[in-house]
């Protein structure tokens, strides 16, 4: 076994784990989950058949990745985040056949209890904020945050607010990395530093 699964973990068979990954304390991975290299699943995160994780992710502990959510490189799932997949949920109707996809870019955070309403895609390295209710698309590098979510400003990849209006036009260098990000249009684009 190329990465760590804890006593209590239940990995079914068939489930695809990479090389370095680390599966902790009454973790439930169902057989058809596609996870990558170096991920780390937190205590009691459950992982549905129709999953994909993305190499580098960190799934905090309490959070249920359900059928149809996909964490593309470099995910940030904060603690007791929930996914959803159903969107008119009923116990006594099956909808098992009406599930929308969720596609969550490269470099995303959703922070601590956050809900991310099926269907949606939330940006590369976008910010959701701890608490938030996301029920719609969220821009690359986009920071939301309320109930439900509203675009509050704009996270560089570093993971640092920048100091750009929230539409219009602008520039920021990001002062970790040096990129630089301009704002045209409402969408953020970097132009990363030569390194």
């Amino acid at each position: 076994m190329s990465y760590f699964q804890h006593p209590s973990a239940i990995v079914d068979e068939g489930a695809r784990i990479g090389e370095g990954s680390r599966v902790w304390h009454f973790v439930h991975v169902c057989a058809g989950a596609h996870i990558g290299k170096g991920v780390s699943l937190g205590q009691n995160v459950y992982v549905g058949n129709k999953v994909v994780i993305g190499d580098r992710c960190k799934v905090q502990n309490n959070v249920s990745v359900y059928d149809n959510v996909t964490l593309e490189e470099g995910v940030f799932c904060g603690p007791s985040m929930v996914f959803t997949n159903v969107y008119n949920p009923r116990s006594l109707i099956e909808r098992k056949d009406e599930y929308r996809d969720t596609l969550v870019r490269r470099g995303a955070t959703l922070g601590a209890n956050c809900t991310i309403i099926c269907g949606v895609t939330i940006g590369e390295y976008a910010f959701v904020a701890a608490g938030a209710v996301v029920n719609r698309d969220v821009p690359d590098f986009a920071l939301v945050a309320g109930v439900p979510a509203r675009h509050a400003g704009w996270m560089s990849a570093y993971g640092e607010r920048l100091d750009l209006p929230l539409s219009g036009s602008g520039e920021c260098v990001c002062t970790h990395t040096g990129d630089i990000y301009r704002l045209s249009g409402g969408k953020l684009e970097r132009e990363m530093a030569q390194r």
